[in-house]
């Protein structure tokens, strides 16, 4: 499928189907592309049913939190800007957090290109990591990872910990 192809299809389910509905088939389409990324990278398989069961909690879940609306205060409040890569690049964010109390660590890699167009996202979560920079590796490895399975040629790795983007030697 070339991209402009992709990009119409992806336009028309947009516009065709309810808010409900799209979330539920955006939450479908990664849980498969994770169970599959885990099938091919890691070997592990998991049963459709599992993969189902994921995708309708997920999606309890989220409807769940979401908080009730409230009327808009007028305070303004400035939200970071999304800096596009430089020309020919696809940039990656990627971003570590630590539980210390549960001693887990979630890593996370997001992939826009320059338009800032979405292009995939991955995420993992493991066990036994305390350090931050040991997390935020991590996630540079996994931001890595997803850049290479969306065959993605010139990526732009973003990450708010200087340390770590000093030690890739790219």
């Amino acid at each position: 499928m070339h991209e402009e192809d992709a990009r119409a299809w992806v336009a028309a389910l947009i516009n065709s189907v309810s808010h409900g509905d799209l979330i539920r088939v955006v939450v479908a389409m990664w849980a498969i592309w994770y169970a599959r990324r885990k099938a091919i990278h890691e070997n592990i398989f998991q049963s459709p049913l599992s993969t189902h069961s994921f995708v309708n909690n997920y999606v309890s879940d989220l409807l769940a939190s979401k908080p009730p609306r409230a009327v808009k205060a007028s305070v303004q409040t400035r939200h970071p800007k999304w800096l596009p890569p430089p020309a020919g690049c696809t940039k990656v964010n990627v971003d570590a957090a630590i539980s210390k109390n549960l001693g887990r660590a979630s890593m996370a890699a997001v992939a826009h290109d320059q338009a800032g167009m979405f292009l995939g996202a991955s995420g993992v979560v493991l066990e036994g990591i305390a350090d931050v920079e040991t997390a935020e590796a991590i996630a540079c490895r996994e931001g890595l990872a997803l850049a290479s399975g969306l065959t993605l040629q010139s990526i732009w790795l973003a990450s708010d910990n200087a340390n770590v983007i000093r030690s890739y030697k790219c």
